[in-house]
């Protein structure tokens, strides 16, 4: 534990080395960047970056109960991926607000890891554990004793291939294996927050300063950076992900949130599916957009949205996206004024700038080449 009461990473001794700016976030004391977010961000559209984003929460679901109560907490339906899986899904709360957004990997049907956002893993392994059933299903907190690195970009299997003997070009995207990596058994999956290929790996805390340094060492040449939360969070704002706490909360409906597609309504009871059945049947008073700022200008979380002077929603999260090179944002809004191509203020400093709605998505990764 640090002085200042905030917790540490096991890799905070190589962030410190390496001469990162570290900052609280979620209880941690995190490096928000090293040589700069936008170095760090055309690192990883480029080449590669390296995240240490072992702050996150890590429960392990186990037990011959362990599927039919991963359905019963989880919208998403767990029946449309086989073992070696991953799932993106959500924890809903009765009103069908989101507890949560998680990542949830299937070993096998009696065994599951749940990934869980940092800020919320108290509260979510408080929420799972109040759900359990008498027997069947064992749930463990893993966060302290499991590092997560992500190691981002299309360079990202060249690198980490130099350190396994797994034919990574057979893992395909969100699936996951248990593989050797640096003569250790390792869960790693094709996964990511960037809009990148890459993989992340979830090796004991202890050896993660080992794993760290390897990796470091072996993608130097391919352009690899050490990466901070500042380039994560641009990274996934142009990939048009959304951030717990910002376009997901507990006072967000799920279908709002633009969430409907890891709802299965079809699928048995779960815990907010009578609240989302009637909101997916009704109207949504308000829609999760994209905006592409079309004058000089950065939105930024909170800023309002309007049109010819009325209030239609507020900027849930915003950025100058060193890609596209223009401010960028996604905004909750009213669903009347949500519409493809139509212009929109957005208050930059209490001072109206043209806004047009556009794909959320802003930027999508271009195909290897053949």
């Amino acid at each position: 534990m640090s002085i200042s009461g905030l917790k540490r990473t096991t890799l905070y001794g190589l962030h410190q080395a390496s001469g990162a700016k570290c900052v609280p976030f979620a209880g941690y004391e995190m490096p928000v960047q090293y040589a700069g977010i936008k170095a760090e961000h055309e690192a990883v559209r480029k080449a590669a970056g390296l995240f240490d984003v072992s702050h996150m929460g890590n429960a392990w679901i186990t037990g011959p109960g362990a599927w039919d109560f991963i359905q019963k907490i989880s919208t998403a339906d767990l029946g449309r991926i086989e073992d070696g899986g991953v799932q993106y899904s959500a924890m809903a709360t009765p009103a069908g607000n989101a507890v949560d957004d998680i990542l949830i990997y299937r070993l096998r049907r009696d065994r599951y890891m749940v990934v869980l956002n940092a800020a919320n893993a108290a509260k979510d392994m408080a929420w799972m554990t109040s759900h359990l059933p008498s027997s069947g299903v064992e749930l463990a907190d893993e966060g302290d004793a499991t590092a997560i690195l992500s190691l981002q970009g299309p360079r990202s299997q060249e690198i980490l291939q130099s350190l396994t003997a797994y034919p990574l070009g057979e893992m395909a995207y969100y699936r996951c294996a248990v593989i050797p990596v640096l003569g250790r058994e390792v869960l790693v999956s094709r996964t990511g927050y960037t809009g990148e290929d890459g993989f992340e790996l979830f090796p004991p805390a202890a050896e993660a300063p080992r794993f760290w340094e390897r990796l470091l060492e072996m993608g130097h040449s391919l352009g690899l950076r050490p990466c901070g939360l500042g380039a994560r969070d641009t990274l996934r704002l142009e990939a048009g992900f959304s951030l717990y706490g910002h376009e997901i909360t507990e006072e967000t409906n799920l279908l709002e949130a633009g969430l409907g597609w890891i709802v299965a309504l079809d699928k048995p009871d779960f815990i907010g599916k009578s609240a989302l059945a009637a909101a997916k049947s009704g109207r949504l008073s308000r829609k999760l957009v994209g905006l592409a700022m079309k004058e000089q200008g950065i939105p930024r979380e909170g800023c309002t949205v309007a049109h010819e002077g009325v209030n239609l929603g507020r900027v849930t999260s915003g950025t100058m996206s060193p890609t596209l090179g223009h401010g960028i944002a996604l905004a909750l809004i009213s669903a009347e004024h949500a519409k493809t191509g139509i212009l929109l203020d957005i208050l930059v400093r209490d001072q109206p700038k043209k806004a047009e709605v556009v794909s959320r998505y802003f930027y999508r990764r271009r195909p290897p080449a053949a």
